[in-house]
């Protein structure tokens, strides 16, 4: 249908342009036609079944409606007659015609073609019922785009369907609506007309269509405002208009904002909310009676709906503003009027209510100010909602306010006791504000600073108090907080945490932000530090107090002068004993620590003049170390640490103020201040050790104990931490006053008030007091230990002898409770270490009664099977803990242990090798208590280097149950115990002793020098060292060698090291009169330097090889036995032969039979009995023929027996365990057998060979040979001993090679069916990697060995030959030598297997350069092998040359993959293209130059390839090449660039990724040759790398700009090879052709290139988005279609 059909006269200059772009195109004028099919079939795409389609066209069709709107309008127009019946993507179609009617130009509207648009947009809207449809929302669109150009004919359009009843009315009154909303100076001054036609039919909306109705008249009243606004001296709203929107206000008001439907009065408030401020102010006033109450029923009856309430609050404040704030008269409503309206909004308190507030507030300040005022002595919401709205307001009506504020301070003042949350939210931050304006002076300011320290204070802890306050905020009907994305929401249900960030900020911002406050805040905020009640919020007072001081510094003179002079400020001495208990918690929240020290570093000046300078000193270290707190929890002791810290600091100020009055002072502060704190609050420990430091620096004894009477009533002793806390308080005080602590001690354990009797009662009467007296038990146990720890040493023995002597302390272990327990523990503890540091300070004394407090200890660490007290596991598990660090303690202390008090203690404690793991935290502690207990018994239970021999056997003989325990962790544990027990032994008894147990460096350390003693029977007893014989090193040899072969690494290396100690040991010690070596010494030092050698391995790197470490630690151990030792351990090695672990047993029996190998010659029949058997039936007759018959025989008995059940066993493998036994025959019968396998045809049962039995017979026995060789191959590892591994490693390469092949054979069986030879051969293969030691080998076998696919067996052989490489150099040159002669074998699967073993011994060949020459021959020759998998393995071989070799062979390598890439094997070529990429990486220019454009014609035929890694290494190897075509082929390797070009830009929107990413590496190589400006910088950019689907298009519209600019003789080329891409088999490069080919047309100003191919082009994407299958084909054509049309280049059809 013709569009706007120009006249001649007006056209003609067009017409002239058509017919020149006609003929610069060369083009016929049929071809015009190209066009508007191109749109038509967009057009029909729209209606496509992809949503990617749909989207595609949509977007072209858009492009192309901003260059030519006429043809699209046609084109759409065409398909919209058939409505939605016949094109089912109307919505699609509406939108596509809005845009081109859009982008019409003034004089391209043709008004009849409008008005037809318009009709069959009005006709779709009305050929339904349905409402609010896609398709009806893009029809609207339509006619508003129409409207924009005709509004007139638009409106007339609508106008036709608005007279009487017809379901179309909604909808054509919601297209007015958007119309208003789009163009306001359109169609505001045609309101007029759309109000006399729509007012008529109003009364008869019903009530589903009023809410479109309303929303209309909404948008129309926004349209006059907003004229209005900008056009304020054009009136509009005449006396018609007037009438129209009275009339129509009237109705909304009486009929509609009372509707029973919820939408219609909403819609209808909105609407009127709109429409106030266009009424008269008459009609206005008139209507307020009626409409305030209609909206604040809205408001309330659905506050929960926060889309209705925001709506109302909306119409609310423009009715508000209408009133009150109007130029045309006196404010239409009273205060008195508003009330109802401010106390209906007081609740809600998001934005727009605080504007309504406002608003009344400019009008009514002071009335306003007093409703809030009085709102706080009523309900909690109005009271929440009143200190909102003072918030919001107080800074906008300041000075209309100034005259008030001492009424609001007072109002204020009442509220500060106020229990909600939310209200104390809104209340905290009115108190910031009033701040910020000056509010806060004098004492009230002091008094609203204090309520927000308080709320500061407030701590998780007070959550459920404060509970019930949040849900009466929650479930009073009168409040609900808003959470509505439109709104700022101002509260809700507060959380205490909110609440007390809030204060927090605003108390640092009233520091911070506001000068006039300083004088409020200093020095008050000094008096906010000591209440109890506010401990919580310490960390922001202080930080406050730094901020003040910090920023006074200038003036710190007035600031301390102000402190002073002010009685209610707490004293210097006050503060500083609340600020020191409160550093105890170094994490605390708010870094409370930092700030406290901060505080004191400012306060300095407060306190004596001399501490300031230790102050400065002292503090930044303090808070050093507190600055890190994530570095602080990775230290479990950092509260100890710090709490020490702490004491220290306070010790130490005391030590500097050196004032005793002041001190006294302080105490008295510490004394008062029990009251803080809670009993079970840690605080309080510390507040008891820093009293107890402060009585150490006092000499007043009555004042000492005053303080000491008051801290033990002050303590909470059911607390553990306080009771901890007030023992170590006790013994700081001890330290100075001693007497006076023992003497309150004994007090209080005369008035515990129980005899044991009165105790046992009391279990059946009164179990509270029962643990009152455990508590006080407890707590006087760990005083008495701490006492004894801190006491001087010079006077602590009488006491301590006191305390033993008169078993005062047996009073003290009547404790049940395990915490009670623990802590008498710990006294005992206690007491042996004061004895240790006696000694240590040179005033030595034994402990009396010690073996006494032992078994005190060991009793309490028992569980009480009749107790009552629920223990559990893990309380039980630190009580045991600490009772073996207790006996440590007492072990260590003189007198020497007995062996009745040694045995008794290891019979209650070594069963913890035992315990479980779990849980790990508390059991690895205890077992290092264990051992060290262990430890210290070994060193102080002898007198003697001998006695203590004696007690380290006797110990070990108790741990040996763990050591060959089947639980690994047990094995571990008992082995770490034994090697630390070894070590201690070793620095006593060699390096020196030490009669208090210490060892290295001791200063009681006596070193034994034997040049001077030649003779130890002439030293004294003490100075006596064991024997030799004395440590019985064959039986502990034989223990813990079997350990050295232990599946766990860690129980390895600790077994290394403890034979390794032993045997360090023994070649220092003297040996027995008689006793011999056996061997030479320094072969004796030889071995043991081994051994460490090997545990130096282990330490080093825990994957190397267990075996081998095995081997090497026997070896040695072999050596360093005597004969007598020696004879031991085999007599006593039955239980290590049979060990609970597999691996250790077998271990053993290695060990066992190396021993009687290596050193059998110094054995007798006695010392072991030896079973030899050796066949000598082939010694003196033919071998070969024995072995021939043998295995004949053996071949025959496979056919016709059962070799698996004969009775006795076969005695043919009985001749191959012989033959392999005998020193001069196995290597004879494994040559001959290795013979047999290479000359023996594959073995293959053949059912039609004859009828006859015995023939049958005959032939297998015959075809079975080969079986039988295999079975002798496997009986010869297996049963060879030393003899046969011998044999076997002197014939390693011929029988690895000759397994290898038959693993081919075998493998080329399975495959069609037959498993058994391939079974016999694994079998065969891994006894003999079991016989030559290669484990590594044995586990590929293992895992690999029986996958039949031909690629996986390959591969093992590589996998086995790699191994073979690394374990076994040395094999190779032979193995390679047989290997090679091996491929011309007439067997497939044998040549396959060759090819791939020597293809993998190619990388190993350095260092054979002769024989590499034949290797590579080899290669080179059967690289045309009538195998393609030789193929493909020859060719990985000859890319597996060394590199230091693979230079001088690069011609023959380069021209077998030439001659391969063109094989008709696919797998062929891609082994070819592959190792072409490998070779490049090292192949000269003169290699490749010769062959460099065969090459790149070769890799372009398989880039076309379907499989994707062939695709993507022709890719590759293309870039490769790049970096050889720069000599003299360059230009015709540029032209191979050129025309592989394309094809690359096609293919890195890949769909394989391999692909992607290897065309994206080639063009990045290829750029350099190609020289063209902005390759670069388009190959870095985003769009280039990205995988997304529109990036690539982007890349592609700049890569075709640039070619176009740049590039212009090459775009012909390039355009050829993209077409021909159209065809690929991928749809994916389809679609990337389509796009490329269209892009360079769309950007080329080359008249040729658009002659020659714009018509096939166009004419090829029409096609194809008809009738392609594919979505991305389709999609891309729509893409491409609107990317050609609206280029600037085709002028034809826009000339048209």
């Amino acid at each position: 249908m013709p569009i706007n059909v120009p006249s001649p006269s007006r056209n003609g200059q067009k017409s002239q342009k058509v017919s020149l772009a006609l003929e610069w195109l060369h083009l016929p004028v049929l071809e015009t036609q190209f066009p508007r099919q191109a749109v038509q079939v967009l057009v029909s795409l729209l209606g496509d079944e992809s949503h990617v389609v749909k989207g595609a066209s949509m977007s072209a069709l858009r492009d192309i409606a901003a260059m030519n709107p006429p043809l699209v309008l046609e084109c759409c127009s065409t398909v919209s007659r058939g409505g939605r019946r016949r094109f089912g993507n109307m919505s699609g179609l509406f939108q596509v015609m809005a845009s081109a009617v859009r982008a019409l130009e003034k004089r391209d509207v043709d008004p009849p073609f409008m008005a037809k648009l318009a009709k069959i947009a009005t006709a779709e809207m009305i050929s339904s019922k349905e409402l609010n449809a896609d398709w009806q929302r893009a029809a609207a669109g339509l006619l508003v785009a129409i409207g924009s150009h005709l509004p007139d004919l638009m409106m007339e359009e609508i106008f036709l369907h608005l007279s009487g009843p017809n379901s179309a009315l909604p909808a054509m009154v919601q297209i007015l609506a958007d119309f208003a909303s789009a163009d306001v100076l359109q169609f505001t001054p045609r309101l007029k007309d759309v109000l006399s036609r729509v007012l008529p039919i109003l009364g008869n909306v019903r009530d589903a269509h009023r809410p479109i109705f309303a929303n209309a008249f909404k948008c129309w009243c926004q349209a006059s405002w907003q004229y209005s606004m900008d056009f304020p001296s054009t009136s509009l709203l005449d006396a018609d208009v007037m009438s129209f929107l009275n009339s129509a206000f009237e109705l909304l008001l009486r009929v509609w904002a009372t509707s029973k439907d919820l939408k219609v009065r909403v819609s209808a408030v909105e609407a009127l909310g709109q429409m106030v401020g266009l009424i008269t102010h008459a009609q206005l006033k008139a209507a307020l009676p009626r409409l305030v109450p209609t909206i604040l029923e809205l408001m309330d009856k659905y506050k929960k709906d926060l889309d209705v309430a925001f709506l109302a609050t909306c119409s609310l404040h423009n009715l508000l503003n209408a009133s009150l704030l109007s130029e045309n008269g006196p404010p239409l409503l009273d205060f008195e009027e508003l009330l109802v309206i401010l106390s209906t909004l007081l609740p809600v308190t998001y934005n727009e209510v605080q504007h309504c507030f406002l608003t009344v507030g400019l009008v009514y300040p002071e009335d306003l100010f007093m409703f809030l005022l009085n709102c706080r002595l009523k309900e909690e919401p109005l009271t929440f909602g009143a200190l909102c709205v003072l918030k919001h307001l107080l800074p906008r009506l300041s000075e209309a306010w100034h005259s008030k504020r001492p009424l609001l301070i007072e109002a204020v003042k009442l509220l500060l006791d106020e229990q909600s949350l939310g209200v104390r939210k809104a209340l905290s931050e009115l108190v910031v504000i009033m701040a910020s304006h000056c509010y806060l002076v004098g004492p009230s300011g002091e008094l609203f600073v204090e309520y927000l320290v308080r709320n500061c204070a407030l701590s998780d802890q007070e959550s459920n108090v404060l509970e019930n306050s949040k849900e009466v905020i929650r479930s009073n009907s009168n409040y609900h907080g808003f959470q509505y994305k439109r709104l700022e929401v101002k509260s809700g249900a507060v959380c205490l945490t909110e609440l007390r960030s809030i204060c927090e900020k605003g108390l640092l911002l009233l520091t911070i932000t506001i000068p006039e406050m300083e004088h409020v805040l200093w020095p008050f905020l000094l008096k906010m530090i000591i209440p109890r009640a506010y401990t919580s919020a310490a960390a922001t007072v202080c930080r406050c107090i730094s901020e003040l001081c910090r920023h006074g510094s200038s003036y710190a003179n007035t600031m301390l002068s102000e402190c002073r002079a002010r009685s209610d400020i707490p004293n210097p001495e006050e503060l500083f004993a609340r600020l020191v208990v409160l550093l105890h918690n170094p994490l605390a929240r708010e870094q409370l620590a930092t700030h406290v020290l901060t505080v004191l570093y400012y306060l300095a000046p407060l306190f004596p003049r001399n501490i300031n300078l230790f102050w400065q000193d002292e503090i930044p270290k303090m808070k050093a170390y507190v600055s890190d707190t994530d570095d602080l929890k990775q230290d479990p002791s950092y509260q100890e640490t710090w709490d020490d810290m702490v004491i220290n600091f306070l010790a130490e100020s005391l030590d500097v103020i050196q004032d005793t009055e002041w001190v006294v002072s302080l105490g008295n502060a510490f004394s008062r201040q029990y009251e803080l704190y809670t009993s079970d609050d840690e605080h309080s420990a510390l507040l008891h050790r820093c009293l107890g430091i402060l009585l150490q620096k006092v000499d007043d004894r009555l004042y000492v104990l005053e303080k000491i009477n008051w801290m033990y009533k002050q303590a909470n002793i059911t607390i553990p931490s306080n009771r901890l806390g007030l023992a170590k308080a006790m013994g700081l005080v001890a330290a100075s006053h001693l007497d006076t602590v023992l003497e309150k001690l004994k007090d209080i354990l005369d008035n515990v008030g129980q005899s044991i009797f009165q105790r046992i009662l009391s279990f059946f009467s009164d179990r509270g007091r029962m643990e009152e007296s455990d508590d006080i038990h407890a707590a006087l146990a760990l005083m008495y230990g701490y006492a004894a720890r801190y006491a001087p040493s010079t006077v602590i023995e009488a006491r301590i002898d006191a305390l033993v002597g008169t078993n005062m302390l047996s009073r003290l272990l009547h404790v049940r409770h395990p915490t009670a327990k623990q802590a008498v523990i710990t006294a005992i503890d206690l007491l042996g270490r004061a004895v240790i540091n006696a000694a240590e300070s040179g005033a030595s004394f034994p402990l009396k009664r010690r073996d006494q407090l032992l078994d005190y200890i060991l009793t309490l660490m028992g569980r009480d099977d009749d107790d009552d007290f629920a223990e559990s596991s893990l309380e039980l598990l630190h009580t045991q803990a600490l009772a073996l660090s207790a006996c440590t303690t007492l072990v260590s202390v003189e007198p020497k242990l007995t062996i009745e008090t040694r045995n008794h203690v290891m019979k209650a404690t070594i069963g913890f090798f035992a315990l479980p793991n779990d849980p790990s935290d508390v059991v690895n502690p205890l077992i290092d208590n264990l051992i060290t207990l262990l430890c210290a018994i070994l060193l102080t239970s002898g007198e003697d280097g001998r006695s203590r021999a004696e007690q380290l056997l006797h110990i070990l003989r108790q741990i040996d149950q763990y050591v060959c325990s089947p639980v690994e962790y047990q094995r571990k544990r008992s082995c770490l115990a034994v090697y630390k027990m070894l070590l201690k032994f070793k620095s006593v008894c060699i390096s020196g002793y030490c009669a208090l147990g210490n060892h290295g460096s001791c200063t009681h350390n006596k070193q034994i020098d034997r040049t001077l003693h030649g003779n130890f029977s002439n030293l004294p007893s003490a100075f006596v060292l064991p024997s030799r014989e004395s440590l019985f090193l064959g039986d502990r040899v034989i223990t813990y060698l079997p350990r050295c072969a232990d599946t766990n690494s860690e129980v390895r290396k600790i077994s290394a090291e403890i034979l390794d100690l032993f045997f360090s040991i023994s070649l220092s010690l003297p040996r027995s009169v008689g006793s011999s070596f056996g061997v030479d010494i320094e072969l004796s030092y030889s071995a043991l330097s081994s051994l460490e050698d090997v545990i130096a391995i282990l330490r080093s790197d825990a994957s190397i090889d267990p075996s081998e470490v095995f081997n090497r630690v026997v070896s040695s151990v072999c050596v360093l036995l005597m004969k007598d030792e020696l004879v031991a351990a085999l007599h006593c090695c039955t239980g290590a032969i049979c060990d609970k672990i597999k691996q250790s047993a077998e271990g053993a029996i290695q060990a066992v039979t190396d021993f009687v190998m290596k050193r059998g010659n110094e054995l007798n029949e006695m010392d072991v009995s030896r079973n030899i058997y050796i066949s000598s039936l082939a010694e003196n007759t033919s071998s070969k023929i024995v072995f021939k018959e043998v295995l004949a025989t053996a071949a025959r008995d496979i056919v016709t027996k059962d070799i698996s059940r004969l009775r006795g066993g076969w005695s043919m493998q009985d001749a191959f365990y012989a033959f392999s036994q005998h020193i001069v025959l196995s290597c004879l019968f494994l040559e001959h057998v290795i013979s047999v396998l290479n000359q023996s045809p594959i073995f293959k049962d053949d059912p039609e060979k004859g009828d006859s039995s015995s023939h049958r017979v005959e032939s297998h026995i015959q075809d079975n040979i080969l079986q039988a060789a295999i079975f002798a191959l496997t009986a010869f590892f297996r049963g060879g001993g030393k003899i046969g591994k011998k044999a076997v490693e002197q014939s390693y390469a011929s029988v690895l090679v000759a397994l290898t092949l038959q693993l081919g054979s075998c493998h080329g069986l399975a495959t069609s069916g037959e498993q058994e030879p391939l079974q016999a051969l694994l079998v065969a293969f891994q006894a003999f990697c079991e016989c030559v030691g290669d484990l590594e080998m044995g586990k590929i076998l293992a895992r690999d060995g029986e996958q039949n696919e031909n690629e996986k067996w390959i591969n093992l052989i590589g996998d086995l030959s790699g191994c073979i490489s690394i374990k076994r150099p040395k094999e190779v040159p032979a193995i390679c030598l047989i290997l090679t002669k091996s491929l011309d074998r007439h067997q497939r699967f044998q040549r396959e297997a060759a090819a791939a073993a020597l293809s993998e011994f190619v990388r190993f060949s350095d260092g054979l350069n002769s024989q590499l020459e034949q290797m590579v021959e080899a290669l080179c020759r059967h690289a045309s092998d009538e195998s393609a998998t030789v193929r493909c393995l020859c060719l990985r071989g000859l890319v597996q040359i060394p590199s230091i070799y693979i230079l001088q062979y690069s011609n023959q390598v380069l021209g077998v993959i030439l001659a391969l890439l063109e094989d008709l094997d696919e797998s062929v070529q891609l082994t070819s293209v592959s190792c072409l990429l490998k070779v490049l990486e090292s192949s000269p220019i003169s290699a490749v130059e010769p062959i460099l454009i065969n090459l790149s014609v070769r890799l372009r035929n398989l880039q076309t390839c379907t499989k994707v890694k062939m695709r993507a290494n022709a890719f590759a190897a293309l870039g490769s090449l790049s970096n050889y075509g720069v000599g003299a082929h360059h230009e015709a390797f540029l032209e191979q660039v050129h025309a592989a070009f394309p094809r690359l830009v096609l293919h890195i929107h890949d769909d394989d990724l391999t692909v992607r990413l290897a065309c994206r590496s080639t063009l990045k190589r290829i750029a350099p040759l190609m020289e063209l400006e902005g390759m670069f910088s388009l190959f870095n950019a985003h769009s280039f790398n990205s995988d997304h689907r529109s990036d690539y298009e982007d890349f592609v519209r700049e890569l075709a700009k640039l070619l176009s600019l740049r590039l212009p003789s090459r775009v012909d080329t390039y355009m050829t090879s993209t077409i021909q891409a159209f065809d690929a088999p991928w749809p994916t490069i389809q679609a990337n052709a389509i796009y490329f080919a269209s892009s360079m047309l769309s950007v080329s100003d080359d008249q040729h290139i658009l002659a020659l191919y714009y018509t096939r082009v166009f004419g090829m994407l029409i096609s194809k988005m008809s009738r392609s299958a594919d979505e991305i084909v389709r999609a891309t054509c729509s893409s491409a279609l609107g990317l050609l049309l609206k280029s600037t280049n085709l002028l034809l059809w826009r000339a048209s």
